[in-house]
């Protein structure tokens, strides 16, 4: 199967899918997009979280046939050119980034967040990203993160 999708504003085409591979496999191994990671395969911890069409989901769990004519929006395609997305630097700044398995969901999760609640509070922020899982963490940089990529985006 050929599957037609625009990835990061780019139309990109995958030959030879199999009808059961996910948007995970195709992203990362068809379309060279190693952002998205593959941890559990199972949307337990949002290692995937990509943007499809506007929407986040764990790419893992998406069909690939699914993505067909739509648009999707990964870890790589929140970057403006050369210019890191405010989330990505406050991520850095904040040292919110450990073995870096699962930064791209987190980070996607809580672009998502501060798109629709650019001031959210600490039980929004927590909700927010209660999906992605990190076992490196006590969490609380990755919190300092969101709050701090919020703080510049109200300056």
């Amino acid at each position: 199967m050929r599957v037609n999708v625009t990835v990061n504003g780019v139309p990109r085409r995958a030959d030879d899918v199999w009808e059961g591979e996910s948007l995970l496999f195709v992203l990362r191994e068809r379309l060279g997009l190693p952002g998205a990671k593959n941890a559990c395969e199972q949307g337990e911890c949002g290692s995937c979280t990509v943007y499809l069409d506007g929407v986040p989901v764990c790419a893992c769990l998406v069909a690939a046939g699914q993505a067909e004519g739509r648009e999707v929006r990964t870890v790589e395609g929140l970057a403006d050119g050369g210019a890191l997305d405010p989330v990505q630097e406050a991520f850095i700044e904040a040292g919110a980034v450990q073995c870096g398995f699962c930064t791209p969901g987190l980070v996607v999760a809580a672009h998502d967040l501060l798109a629709r609640v650019p001031d959210p509070s600490d039980p929004e922020i927590r909700e927010a990203l209660a999906g992605n899982l990190c076992r490196c963490t006590g969490y609380e940089k990755i919190l300092d993160a969101v709050r701090l990529a919020a703080r510049r985006a109200r300056s």
